[in-house]
């Protein structure tokens, strides 16, 4: 079986925990991180929220091997640390990744037009697209040490397909270079057909195409947010947060049903999670069964499912992986 899980909106929607829940209850063989380090994402994990900007939050079930993606850029220093951490013996980086060097990280940080106009968040990942649409960027292959770490990503999806893998996008579909709010995105197409390509996948090898969606909508930076709170409206709501890599305030609105279909248009998921139901919904609050959601929450998803014309599968009732009410038997599409 294999799982592609994405963002259906700007990013900070708990795909983390989402990859967090399915590694601990389908024990996948395999899960692999597409993107760059400028997205971290958040699991809470043994009391400790932790936030991982390479690996995959697969490192949970610690019998599944981590891998990064052929088309996924890296920070050695940050690659080496998390493996360190979360993923001895198990971690694994695709020849042909590319390397963000110091350099990269200068040149982006100099470019008022993407720290100042874009809100871009500084950690050369820009840049260093750029020397890759170039042929000029290292790739992983090139530096001595990873070598311990070198595989063929794509090759090992194949091997291991069978015993389940899972594989993360990052950021969000809006964030989309060519799908997004541009130009208020990132450098990469991060919707499920570009996450595929990172990873070295054909369409026709997927099972399931997760898309997920926070209960309201977050964005970090500049563009456009439609429905955007005022500050002192979203921390009334229980909706303040901030990024994961940078820090900086989201930027919160209310759920928007236009976005969500947009979503769905250009991703084709099979199955929908929605997280922090338990934030829009206070009683629902770390329940793993439909039947205990308040009946105001389980009104408002079974409206979105028919809105959106695909089954909500997982919904997301607390920050811990286990608190997530599972539908994926009950609607047929484990």
């Amino acid at each position: 079986m294999l799982y592609v899980v994405v963002d259906g909106f700007f990013g900070d929607t708990g795909k983390g925990k989402v990859v967090a829940y399915l590694a601990t209850a389908d024990k996948p063989a395999l899960c692999v991180r597409t993107g760059a380090p400028n997205a971290g994402h958040t699991v809470a994990w043994r009391g400790e929220s932790v936030v991982l900007r390479t690996l995959p939050t697969c490192f949970v079930y610690e019998e599944a091997k981590l891998a990064v993606a052929p088309g996924a850029l890296i920070k050695i220093d940050v690659f080496l640390s998390e493996v360190e951490r979360f993923g001895r013996g198990r971690s694994y980086v695709d020849f042909n990744a590319g390397v963000i060097e110091e350099a990269h990280v200068e040149a982006e940080r100099r470019d008022e037009h993407l720290m100042k106009t874009v809100g871009s968040t500084g950690q050369g990942v820009g840049a260093a697209m750029v020397d890759r649409v170039l042929r000029r960027l290292k790739l992983a292959r090139e530096f001595e040490v990873l070598k311990p770490y070198l595989a063929d990503v794509p090759a090992m999806i194949h091997e291991f397909k069978n015993r389940g893998v899972v594989i993360e996008g990052t950021q969000g579909t809006f964030l989309s270079l060519y799908h997004g709010t541009y130009p208020y995105v990132t450098s990469r197409d991060v919707t499920a057909s570009g996450v595929l390509s990172e990873a070295g996948v054909g369409p026709k090898a997927v099972d399931h195409v997760v898309l997920v969606f926070k209960a309201y909508v977050t964005r970090v930076g500049n563009g456009p947010l439609p429905g955007e709170l005022p500050p002192e409206e979203a921390e009334r709501r229980g909706w303040a947060e901030r990024g994961a890599v940078t820090g900086r305030p989201r930027r919160a609105a209310p759920f928007n049903l236009e976005l969500a279909r947009r979503a769905v248009l250009l991703n084709t998921p099979t199955q929908i999670a929605v997280t922090k139901v338990d934030v829009l919904f206070k009683e629902a609050a770390g329940k793993t069964r439909w039947q205990d959601l308040p009946p105001d929450a389980r009104r408002w998803i079974d409206e979105l499912e028919a809105q959106l014309n695909v089954p909500i599968t997982l919904i997301g009732t607390g920050p811990e992986p286990q608190h997530m009410v599972d539908l994926r038997r009950e609607k047929g599409v484990k």
